[in-house]
């Protein structure tokens, strides 16, 4: 099945060109994003066996749409002539390896200003391009980066730290390349100078869990992994039910009066460790443990249902712990155009997520899905004034490959 080539023209980012050379997820997924804003992305894979995100079954086609894959060597003499090339005219240049692989492979920041003084250059590594070398140069990944930064040791029980899924470390930093690389190019366009940056993914995880770090920074308090419960607070966590499970974020003074008064502990109001007025229920107080003990009675003797209706009509904010299944039955995601279904390059269909958020002025939009391996190697090159005689000696040297 042929696919589309000529972009439309939609969203948000309409006119901006992306290039990045990243595999799996934390810096393509912000290509990802870009791309479903109206950024024109080239995506490029190695000559060998290409992104291996290509190695699983489904999420490839949710996170590669709105892309051309180029496959290129782009360290060898003739593929750095062409990568030059392809970001001459780039607003973004993204890569993702270990700090300083670009620089000692003699692509440096300055190289690439050279050719295109306004560029947004980002490098996404696990410790950064600085520091102490042993890190710079370690091997990092989602699960090593949370690691590193404690966010692994705030997760769990206090028996067993845990790690937050599915690749939360990946994608938080998705956001902060996505959001670092746009307030770049910003700037790049009201001065016409490019900019560096250096995303290291630990230090997007040591923000993601200051809330308590700053406490233990300040004041030397170092709270529990709190399991399904909160650090802090009553009423707070996931709790089992009679029919599964339930989200409970209880806060609000209006919220405490009623959540005591519902599971028998309306007597508790007022008096002296929980006066009128109070917001939270902290787990200092001495009533904490009862209160405790009785809202997780409460709820095994009900449907998470019916706790959920009545919990929310109260304004307390609560919500059914939904499965996957219970995900794809919601009216709530089917009235807001959650789900989005497109064509492959095979022809097949695919089930996904539509794109978020949604821009009321200049909406996103899928409109190609993932190409194959080098399968826009020509047609790019092409548009970059490449003679056909050229490619196709690119091709035999193994500097590009070219997909269908």
């Amino acid at each position: 099945m042929a696919i589309p080539t000529e972009k439309p023209s939609y969203g948000p980012l309409d006119g901006v060109k992306v290039v990045y050379a990243a595999v799996e997820l934390a810096c393509p997924k912000a290509a990802d994003l870009m791309a479903d804003w109206g950024a024109d992305v080239v995506w490029l894979e190695n000559t060998g066996a290409g992104d291996t995100i290509r190695d699983t079954p489904y999420v490839k086609q949710a996170e590669r749409r709105n892309q051309r894959s180029v496959a290129l060597n782009y360290f060898s003499d003739e593929g750095r002539a062409v990568f030059l090339d392809l970001i001459r005219d780039a607003d973004i240049f993204m890569e993702a390896s270990k700090g300083g692989t670009w620089a000692r492979k003699g692509i440096t920041d300055e190289v690439m200003w050279e050719v295109n003084p306004r560029l947004v250059i980002v490098h996404v590594s696990g410790f950064g391009q600085t520091g102490d070398p042993k890190m710079v140069k370690r091997a990092a990944y989602d699960l090593t980066v949370m690691a590193y930064a404690g966010i692994i040791a705030q997760n769990g029980t206090p028996e067993q730290p845990m790690l937050p899924g599915p690749y939360a470390g990946d994608y938080f930093n998705t956001l902060m390349i996505a959001s670092s690389s746009l307030a770049a190019l910003y700037r790049a366009a009201k001065t016409g100078q490019g900019e560096s940056i250096d995303v290291a993914m630990h230090e997007t995880l040591l923000a993601i869990g200051q809330y308590y770090l700053a406490d233990y920074l300040n004041e030397g308090i170092k709270w529990p992994r709190p399991g399904a419960r909160n650090q802090n607070l009553c009423g707070i966590g996931e709790f089992a039910c009679k029919d599964g499970f339930l989200g409970v974020c209880l806060y609000g003074v209006d919220q405490n009066r009623y959540f005591l008064e519902a599971i028998g502990l309306g007597h508790l109001w007022g008096t002296e460790h929980i006066p009128e007025g109070t917001s939270a229920l902290w787990l200092s107080n001495p009533h904490a443990p009862e209160i405790q003990g009785a809202f997780e009675r409460y709820c095994l003797e009900r449907s998470k249902h019916d706790i959920e209706e009545d919990f929310a009509a109260h304004r307390i904010a609560v919500q059914v712990v939904n499965d996957l299944e219970d995900l794809v039955e919601q009216e709530h995601l089917r009235l807001r155009g959650t789900w989005a279904d497109w064509q492959t390059a095979e022809g097949e269909t695919f089930h996904g997520l539509s794109v978020f958020p949604k821009f009321r002025n200049n909406p996103g939009q899928v409109w190609r899905p993932m190409p194959a391996q080098g399968g826009d190697t020509v047609d790019v090159l092409t548009r970059l004034g490449y003679a056909p005689e050229r490619i196709e000696h690119l091709i035999d040297e193994g500097v590009v490959k070219a997909g269908e």
